[in-house]
């Protein structure tokens, strides 16, 4: 039993360096523009369903300018969930078209409770929870992201 907890410890602790060593080499700039002016980031992309999948999950922290943008190809409703990722998130729906549409707000960790972009959207970005509070971001600013058909920073 002792050896298998041994393995599993390992194993996550494995992913967790991968998983930090890939978000540092792929970050791209995102900034989403708020009444109160450009809030920037800069984003890891997860536009395979694997990457997808995996997101952010066995993070222990995550910087505040940084965070992951789920690039989903095409515009449908998107449910998520926290199960396995260790910090605390906001979650920002975004249309085809770069507006906000959904923030969900304080998302807790490793929940298996679903969280719905309640229509149709592009893409989901994943925040430090409280950024979206602490910076202004509301449903209808404008994301600026190389996904979107908009002016890409």
């Amino acid at each position: 039993m002792a050896v298998c907890r041994s393995v599993i410890a390992l194993a996550l602790v494995v992913m967790t360096l991968a998983a930090t060593a890939r978000a540092e080499s792929t970050l791209t700039e995102l900034i989403i523009e708020t009444r109160s002016g450009p809030a920037r980031f800069w984003v890891e992309v997860a536009a395979t369903p694997g990457e997808r999948v995996l997101g952010l999950m066995f993070r222990s922290a995550l910087a505040p300018d940084r965070g992951m943008i789920f690039d989903y190809g095409a515009v449908h409703p998107v449910a998520m969930w926290m199960k396995n990722t260790f910090i605390p998130l906001d979650i920002i729906f975004v249309g085809g078209d770069g507006l906000i549409t959904n923030i969900v707000a304080h998302a807790l960790p490793r929940s298996t409770r679903t969280m719905s972009s309640r229509g149709a959207v592009r893409a989901a970005i994943e925040l430090s929870a409280g950024t979206a509070g602490r910076l202004g971001i509301s449903p209808g600013d404008r994301v600026r992201h190389a996904i979107f058909a908009t002016d890409a920073p």
